[in-house]
């Protein structure tokens, strides 16, 4: 009974990722670009950084960047404790 749930779950999750792959918009053809255009018109006015790459990620998504390396910094951590605490056990 579990193992049905279990393979009906990961075929809806294929098929909504699958729905979601073939309803995206082709690279570029989006419609609304205005957040693309505000980021290049206002980038280096806004930031001072002749590095529009570097402005967005640093200064637009600020929050966005910082959950990310949140994210990372927490895996890494956690990498770290299962390799040192594994270390100790591996001697007995």
């Amino acid at each position: 009974m579990v193992k049905n749930l279990v393979v009906v779950v990961c075929m809806g999750l294929i098929f909504s990722f699958m729905l979601s792959v073939f309803f995206f918009p082709g690279f570029g053809d989006w419609e609304n670009k205005s957040v693309a255009d505000y980021y290049l018109r206002n980038a280096f006015k806004e930031t001072n950084s002749a590095n529009v790459v570097g402005a967005i990620v640093w200064d637009f998504r600020s929050f966005d960047t910082l959950g990310e390396e949140t994210v990372l910094f927490t895996a890494a951590i956690g990498v770290f404790s299962l390799i040192m605490f594994g270390l100790g056990k591996e001697g007995e």
